[in-house]
């Protein structure tokens, strides 16, 4: 098993900033990448940012330019430092592990943290 814990949500004015951070640990030989993903209520779950693990990343569109993940590969640590937040950023922010582990090659997902943005 690979466990993810996150942390760093919370509630932020409209422009603010936060910082996610993800953990992932267990008997883990290889990561692939690491990524975040989010849900607002009534969407669908959307691919926020990925990092893999030479360091190539992908965001989607609507958080270019605002949003930066980065990872810390000795640490299996995945990090989403978000600026200029808007309330439609407003979700459940997931954290994605894939590689493989001792039970195989999978992918692992976080419990989620909230991420409120008021206007």
């Amino acid at each position: 098993q690979v466990q993810l814990v996150e942390s760093g949500g919370g509630l932020v004015q409209a422009g603010g900033s936060l910082r996610l951070s993800c953990a992932a640990s267990g008997s883990i030989f290889m990561t692939n990448a690491m990524g975040w993903y989010r849900q607002a209520p009534g969407n669908q779950r959307e691919l926020v940012a990925a990092i893999t693990s030479g360091g190539s990343t992908n965001y989607a569109d609507s958080v270019k330019g605002r949003f930066t993940i980065s990872r810390d590969n000795g640490k299996n640590t995945v990090y989403l430092q978000m600026n200029s937040l808007k309330p439609e950023d407003t979700a459940v922010y997931y954290c994605n592990w894939a590689g493989c582990s001792g039970y195989g090659c999978h992918d692992y997902w976080g419990q989620g943290t909230q991420v409120t943005v008021s206007s």
